[in-house]
């Protein structure tokens, strides 16, 4: 898999959470992905921007574009340094917020892209990985 592009940015602020949505946007939309899937990743985009600003005391998302050969995606890894989440499992569950959630939920974010990958170390921190491909 080659990453065709990359680019940084924090979040710090709710700012940086209104701004994650319209950046993510220019890439899906730069890949040429649809309505429906582009709504999908801009969704799952900003939830997981308030949950690293809300829970992790801010940190920053690495947006990749990516290409296989055949597909062509974007994907989104948020890291922060906060406390971590103790039970990862629990925290995947449906309708489980620690806090003023949505209420998506990372299983409800899970759901809306096609690759979903969380490490987390209590005390160290979180990094959440999301993929959406573009579809054919």
């Amino acid at each position: 898999m080659l990453t065709a592009r990359t680019e940084r940015i924090a979040v710090r602020g709710p700012h940086d959470i209104v701004n994650v949505r319209q950046v993510v946007r220019g890439w899906c939309l730069a890949v040429g992905m649809g309505l429906v899937d582009l709504t999908k990743m801009v969704t799952a985009a900003s939830e997981i921007a308030r949950n690293t600003l809300e829970y992790g005391g801010g940190g920053a998302l690495t947006i990749e574009e990516l290409r296989d050969g055949v597909r062509q995606g974007v994907r989104l890894i948020f890291e922060d340094q906060g406390p971590g989440i103790p039970d990862i499992d629990r925290a995947m569950t449906d309708g489980y917020t620690s806090g003023t959630g949505m209420g998506l939920g990372l299983g409800g974010t899970k759901r809306l892209v096609d690759q979903f990958d969380i490490a987390s170390t209590p005390g160290q921190g979180t990094r959440v990985a999301i993929t959406k491909w573009k579809a054919r």
